[in-house]
């Protein structure tokens, strides 16, 4: 059965109800319904309520490149669930169209018939060669699932989150010539620390790899659609 988060009036997440009581609260104006961000409808309460205990409710993130799976799980419900379609592609189709313009921009106002002293040549107004700079495209994707665990954290007491952390398996030929990644290397392990860092703002993080996840789903029986779009 379908559940609908609660908040206090004081905007601190509470535990969710069954759709009828939260129905009966708000025909009774002991709570008011809303929706926030994500398009989720959740009720906050016009009244002290008589209990604010909460139980352990985590969020589960499988990143990704084009997508990404995010879902919200008590001891016995399934709470939200969400197939987040990645700016990826936008992003670095973006930069692309703005490195273009640049290089066609600086064409345009440099005087090549002078000699190379006396061009119009800016001075950089900062250093952006800077170290560990995440790629803008990849930047975005975590960026996207960080925003979604921080609404997701308004409405649901969020204990902790489990994020699938991925590893590359090292092909020992490629690192023999001095490669620095093996054939197993991955997009999605790019940012992975930063993410990390980012989402324990919101509440403990641990992370799971990817044949553990693989093993429990074979266990349960469930099958991992190929067509991901």
């Amino acid at each position: 059965m379908q559940r609908v988060p609660v908040i206090s009036k004081d905007n601190q997440p509470l535990m969710p109800t069954k759709p009828s009581r939260a129905r009966r609260w708000i025909k009774e104006r002991k709570a008011v319904g809303q929706f926030n961000d994500l398009g989720i409808f959740y009720i906050q309460l016009t009244e002290t309520p008589s209990s604010d205990r909460t139980q352990p409710i985590s969020v589960g993130i499988d990143p990704g490149k084009l997508f990404s799976g995010i879902g919200v799980q008590s001891s016995l419900y399934t709470l939200w669930t969400a197939h987040l379609e990645l700016p990826f592609k936008r992003v670095r189709e973006r930069m692309d169209n703005r490195r273009l313009m640049r290089r066609a921009r600086r064409g345009r106002r440099i005087n090549r018939k002078l000699p190379f002293e006396l061009r119009a040549h800016r001075q950089k107004r900062f250093s952006n060669r800077k170290k560990s700079k995440l790629a803008p495209s990849i930047k975005a994707n975590r960026q996207l699932e960080i925003r979604v665990v921080s609404e997701l954290s308004k409405i649901y007491p969020i204990t902790g989150i489990y994020f699938e952390y991925v590893k590359a398996d090292v092909d020992l030929t490629s690192r023999r010539k001095g490669a620095k990644s093996g054939k197993g290397f991955s997009v999605v392990m790019v940012g992975q620390k930063w993410a990390i860092e980012q989402l324990s703002k919101s509440a403990p993080v641990h992370t799971r790899f990817g044949w553990e996840t693989s093993n429990l789903r074979k266990h349960l029986g469930l099958e991992k659609s190929k067509n991901k779009a």
